[in-house]
């Protein structure tokens, strides 16, 4: 692994600096380093050098279904589209479904994604390949599958977790509504026997929300709590229907939220009350939910929506600002993943960073390199990607990944799906 000086770029809340990665960490953030340091130097004038984009929820082979099932509400979706077609799945279409959208990720410059979904060693193995860094649960939910489902959870963290630094394992209750409480149980037993973190869909739809208060009397957020699924690390995906008491829950017990607004807005779902539960110091990050439901796993499209929708819903536009959506895409979404080495650049954070060019007729001539990315930038901007030091995309190439063959594969397997 060659050493790397980043000459000149601008870097968030710092200014323009110099960057120096050896052994796949950051060693040196300064105005000026030696570049006789270093065995290769990238200039970084006219560019800015971020954090690699943390995609907070997904399900990354859901890319097969791109364009199959839109325009629906999420019941319709999940019960008359979705769940028929997840049923044909295997091994290999969740691999080439998920090389599909590591594809599209590093092209993006989102360097860690988080993903609950099945066959989740395919994804896993194919995170490896790629070179990203995942954040992986096997989807869990009630009835006949539950005992697999849990013995595949146990499995996949004895096989994976920390798998060449890059790995993280995860248990993925789908939801309140596939996992009740007596499922929750089974499932805090696991993470507590594994040191586990855990992701599941919270609050998505009204419906979801008004059907727990009708079974439980609660809202689906405190029934969580009550079940202790909130003492343990977790990442709660969308939010969308929560109550100032729901909020106050989420803040006190610490746990952190992705912001999926493509998402929420594609299947009517409505829009979280993210400034809300940033005002309370939640650790909200953002997420692109599937393919399926988005159609892209585009990040910073994730940002725009971000820090627009807010401020047209509260009729309030200082809310969400382009460096606060900048950081909800890259530090605040590791702290909601529980990650620690990511999401910021300073010494000893490991080097998964994107360089972005801000010379485009689209960027020009924005004073605020931090508007300029969270406003108009496109991922078609980015023009390298690293993670752990090691280059997966320079000058419009994909280091790691042959990607027409991904392209015929990926249509190969949806035919035998789909038809």
């Amino acid at each position: 692994m060659e050493s790397l000086l980043f000459k000149g770029p601008w870097l968030p809340g710092i200014g323009i600096a110099d960057v120096g990665v050896k052994g796949g960490k950051i060693v040196s953030v300064g105005k000026v380093l030696r570049e006789e340091e270093y065995q290769r130097v990238i200039p970084g004038e006219g560019s800015a050098l971020i954090p690699g984009l943390v995609n907070c929820h997904g399900h990354a082979a859901m890319t097969l279904f791109r364009g199959l099932a839109d325009d629906l509400p999420l019941k319709t979706w999940l019960e008359k589209k979705i769940w028929p077609l997840e049923a044909k799945l295997t091994a290999q279409s969740v691999y080439w479904g998920s090389m599909l959208a590591m594809a599209e990720m590093i092209r993006g410059g989102t360097t860690t994604f988080a993903d609950m979904y099945f066959f989740e060693e395919e994804t896993a193995r194919a995170a490896l390949e790629t070179g990203m860094r995942g954040v992986l649960s096997r989807g869990i939910v009630a009835g006949p599958g539950l005992e697999r489902a849990l013995a595949e959870s146990r499995q996949l963290a004895r096989d994976w977790q920390g798998a060449e630094g890059r790995i993280t394992i995860q248990l993925g209750p789908h939801a309140l509504y596939t996992c009740p409480p007596e499922v929750l149980n089974r499932v805090i037993d696991l993470a507590a026997e594994l040191d586990l973190a855990v992701q599941i869909h919270l609050a998505e739809t009204k419906g979801e929300v008004d059907e727990c208060l009708a079974l439980y009397g609660k809202s689906p957020a405190a029934v969580l709590d009550e079940a202790g699924l909130f003492h343990l690390p977790i990442l709660a995906a969308h939010c969308v229907h929560l109550s100032p008491e729901d909020i106050e829950i989420v803040a006190r017990r610490g746990v952190g939220v992705s912001h999926n607004p493509a998402s929420n807005l594609k299947l009517g779902s409505g829009i979280a009350p993210v400034p809300s539960l940033l005002e309370r110091g939640v650790a909200v990050g953002l997420g692109t939910d599937g393919a399926a439901s988005n159609n892209n796993l585009d990040m910073f499209t994730e940002m725009r929506l971000a820090a627009l929708i807010h401020k047209g819903v509260h009729r309030d536009p200082t809310l969400i600002p382009a460096h606060q959506a900048l950081e909800m895409a890259t530090v605040l979404g590791a702290k909601a993943l529980s990650l620690e080495e990511v999401g910021a650049i300073r010494e000893g954070m490991a080097a998964d960073l994107v360089l972005v060019d801000l010379r485009g007729p689209h960027l020009a001539p924005s004073p605020s390199p931090e508007a300029a990315i969270a406003y108009a930038a496109h991922a078609s901007d980015v023009t390298l990607v690293m993670v752990a030091g090691r280059i997966l995309l320079e000058g419009g190439r994909l280091t790691t990944i042959d990607e027409e063959r991904v392209i015929f594969e990926a249509r190969r397997c949806l035919k035998k799906i789909a038809g």
